[in-house]
């Protein structure tokens, strides 16, 4: 096989991956709603439990399979307690952003952060930006600007936190989405990368429903409420399935992609994650789409075909 070859199977590897990350991603949103609707669930007690579980679920597996994966060196530590705090930060957005406009759009806003990924990652990492690449950054903000309806004054009257808070939560996946590309071109092993994410994130997270930061922020309130779901057991179960499921998996994959393509283009095709959630929360939840949102969606998904197209 020619390197033109196999660098073109790379990239549908790639692709390939983050499509997958994408679809399985899509399932976070309409969890993180049923928790927050149904049991009332503080954001930040949430994505405590959910990193927590997901380290609790990776750890064996990493030990049984492959141990030489949850070796870290000392040099590296301060980055992954960084990266910790970047990833906490995005969780607690995120999960605040679902409570406060669902899941639908939700999760369209976090991916303003396909624009933060392509400017960060050419002016930090060197990345490619091209005429492709930027106008398929375009199509997918104007598609999120329509799915959010945040063109309409009305709409930031009602909602301005929420649309404030989701777009927050996309700056926060641009920052996890270009330190992962990091850690890759460090050499480090995407699992190990994500164990030891999540691992820190978790104590961070617990520290902060510790401290009475929360209550000001008013997305928690005090220590005992790390237990919010009491004897819920069904909530407890829907929690875990949240964290080792498509948080886990997701996550996972979206790292793995990371390898065989550019931050910016990862994130550009996980931009297609909203358009998986909207139609699961229009089945499970009842969220409907106007018209112009869907139209966005459209957008979104062209913006990530042409992409492709042009790269091949």
């Amino acid at each position: 096989m020619t390197s033109t070859n196999l660098k073109q199977s790379n990239k549908t590897r790639g692709y390939t991956i983050a499509l997958i990350s994408a679809a399985i991603l899509s399932t976070t949103g309409i969890l993180i709603r049923y928790l927050t609707q149904t049991y009332q669930m503080p954001a930040l007690v949430l994505a405590f439990w959910r990193d927590i579980f997901v380290t609790i679920t990776l750890l064996p597996f990493l030990a049984l399979l492959k141990p030489r994966l949850l070796q870290l060196k000392r040099k590296d530590l301060p980055f992954f307690i960084g990266y910790g705090f970047v990833l906490a930060a995005f969780n607690v957005l995120w999960t605040y952003s679902v409570s406060l406009n669902g899941a639908a759009i939700a999760t369209v806003l976090v991916y303003s952060s396909a624009a933060f990924t392509a400017i960060l990652g050419w002016w930090v990492l060197g990345e490619h930006l091209g005429w492709a690449k930027a106008g398929a950054i375009i199509l997918s903000l104007g598609g999120c600007l329509l799915v959010s309806e945040a063109l309409k004054p009305t709409v930031w009257n009602i909602n301005t936190l929420g649309i404030l808070t989701g777009i927050l939560s996309g700056l926060g996946f641009a920052a996890y989405t270009l330190l992962g590309r990091s850690t890759l071109q460090q050499g480090t092993n995407p699992w190990t990368s994500l164990f030891y994410t999540f691992a820190f994130a978790s104590v961070i997270l617990l520290i902060l429903n510790l401290f009475p930061v929360s209550d000001l922020l008013n997305i928690s309130s005090r220590s005992y409420d790390l237990f919010w779901l009491g004897d819920a057991l069904g909530g407890w179960l829907i929690l875990f399935a949240l964290a080792a499921g498509p948080t886990l998996i997701g996550f996972g994959l979206y790292n793995l992609s990371l390898g065989y393509l550019s931050s910016s283009v990862v994130n550009l095709v996980a931009t297609l994650e909203p358009v998986f959630t909207a139609l699961i929360a229009y089945f499970l939840l009842n969220e409907h789409l106007s018209g112009t949102q869907v139209i966005g969606s459209t957008i979104i998904l062209t913006g990530v075909v042409l992409l492709r197209i042009t790269e091949r």
